[in-house]
C-alpha cells in the first residue's frame, strides 16, 4: 500500500511539473511584445513579466531581432586587452547600432579571460586553473565572418581555437544548444542559480537574436541555464548560447534613451538603467562590414 502511494505521489509531482513547464510556454508564446525598430532588419522586442507568470517569479526580459543577410547589417566583436569600459562607452566609441555585453573577464586587471580574434588578430588566450581543464565557459564559441554571425562547439582538442580559420571569434558559454539539440548542462551552481543572462541564439531561417534577462531584483528573479535555455527555444532559437552574465548583463541601442540602455544592469543594485558593469568586450552591430 505504502509503495503505490509513493508511486501516486511521484506521478503526481511529475505531472505537477509538467503543467507548469508547460503553463510557461503558454505564457511566453502568447506574451504581447512592446515592439520598436531600430534599424532596417533590427527589431527591439521588450517585456515585462510583472505578476510571477513566467518560471513562477517576474522576469524583465529584452531581444533583438536581426536579419543578418546581405552586407547589412554586419556583426563584430570590440575588445580591448587591458583596459574594461561599459557596454555603452564600446558601442558609442565604434558607433555601433547596437552592443551587447561580450565574454568573462579579469574584473581585477581587466582584459578577457577567454579567447578572443578580432579580424584575424588573436588579442587574448584561454586563462585555465592551475590544473588547466578549461572552464564551462570556453568549450563553445561566437564566430563571424564578413559580417555573419556563426556558433561553434569546442572539438575537445587541446587549441581548438587556434585553429579555427574565422576572422573573429570569442569563445564563451556554456552552449545551450546546436542544431535543435540541448547540451547537457552540470548541476553548478552557476546553472542552476538564477542570475541575469545574456545570451545569443540562431533561428533556422538565419535571423540572430540577442537576449538579455535582468535579475537580482524583486521586479525580475533572473534565469537558470535550464529556464534561458527554454526561453531560447520558445523565441525559436535551433542553437544558442551563453554570454557574460551577472553584473555585466547590458543591451545598448543607439539613440534611446536612458544612454541607450534598454535593460535594467545590476551593479549599483538599483531597479534603474545605470548600473552598467565595465567588461572588457562586447558583440557590435555596424551598418557595414
Amino acid at each position: 500500500m505504502l509503495r503505490k502511494i509513493h508511486i501516486l505521489l511521484v506521478i503526481s509531482l511529475c505531472n505537477c511539473a509538467a503543467f507548469s513547464q508547460n503553463a510557461d510556454s503558454v505564457t511566453f508564446v502568447n506574451t504581447k511584445w512592446n515592439k520598436a525598430r531600430i534599424a532596417k532588419k533590427v527589431r527591439l522586442m521588450t517585456h515585462h513579466f510583472s505578476t510571477k507568470n513566467l518560471f513562477n517569479d517576474n522576469q524583465n526580459i529584452s531581444y533583438v531581432e536581426i536579419k543578418n543577410t546581405g552586407n547589412y547589417p554586419a556583426f563584430d566583436i570590440a575588445n580591448e586587452v587591458k583596459e574594461l569600459k561599459t557596454t555603452s562607452a564600446f558601442g558609442k566609441q565604434h558607433n555601433a547600432i547596437l552592443a551587447l555585453n561580450g565574454t568573462f573577464f579579469d574584473v581585477k586587471n581587466g582584459g578577457s579571460v577567454d579567447f578572443v580574434k578580432v579580424n584575424g588578430t588573436i588579442e587574448a588566450l584561454n586563462r585555465t586553473e592551475k590544473n588547466k581543464i578549461r572552464a564551462r565557459h570556453q568549450k563553445a564559441a561566437i564566430v563571424i565572418n564578413r559580417g555573419k554571425l556563426a556558433l561553434k562547439k569546442w572539438d575537445g582538442t587541446d587549441n581548438w581555437e587556434s585553429n579555427l580559420t574565422d576572422e573573429s571569434i570569442l569563445v564563451t558559454g556554456p552552449l545551450l544548444s546546436l542544431e535543435r539539440v540541448e547540451e547537457r548542462l552540470d548541476s553548478s551552481a552557476f546553472n542552476t542559480d538564477r542570475h541575469p543572462r545574456t545570451a545569443i541564439g540562431i533561428k533556422p531561417d538565419g535571423k540572430i537574436i540577442l537576449l538579455t534577462v535582468d535579475g537580482r531584483n524583486a521586479n525580475s528573479a533572473g534565469m537558470s541555464l535550464a529556464e534561458l535555455t527554454k526561453t531560447m527555444k520558445w523565441l525559436g532559437c535551433s542553437s544558442s548560447i551563453n554570454l557574460d552574465g551577472g553584473g555585466s548583463t547590458t543591451l545598448w541601442v543607439q539613440g534611446f534613451p536612458d544612454n541607450g540602455i534598454i535593460n535594467y544592469p545590476t551593479d549599483n543594485k538599483l531597479w534603474d538603467h545605470s548600473g552598467e558593469r565595465k567588461v572588457a568586450n562586447v558583440i557590435i552591430l555596424t551598418k557595414k562590414p
